[in-house]
């Protein structure tokens, strides 16, 4: 007696998937946009508080005679810290003078913490 067995031939070939322009140009269309999305997901989260990195001001008016120095070692009388060379250069960045030189009447913004 002789036997036979059948052995189907699988076959496991993918598909393939053309893309003409068109379909190219949605599919990364698709992708741009939903990087945008994710994008404006992930900032929603972030807020900004005013409690945190606000420096309080003090708006200080030059008197006639009155330098800088005057106006930052007052500056530093009244919040009691650091030394007055250094509070001239932070009055200075505060109100953006190129130099140390005031006039009278001037209204300027100190620091007063």
């Amino acid at each position: 007696m002789s036997t036979i067995t059948f052995a189907p031939h699988v076959s496991y070939s993918r598909p393939t998937v053309r893309l003409t322009r068109r379909g190219r140009l949605v599919v990364f269309g698709f992708g741009v946009l939903l990087a945008f999305a994710m994008g404006v997901w992930f900032a929603a989260g972030s807020t900004a508080t005013q409690d945190a990195g606000v420096e309080q001001v003090e708006i200080v008016t030059v008197a006639p005679g009155e330098t800088l120095w005057d106006v930052a070692s007052d500056a530093v009388a009244n919040t009691g810290e650091g030394n007055v060379g250094d509070m001239v250069a932070r009055i200075q960045d505060m109100n953006s003078l190129d130099s140390s030189m005031v006039m009278a009447g001037q209204k300027l913004r100190v620091p007063t913490e």
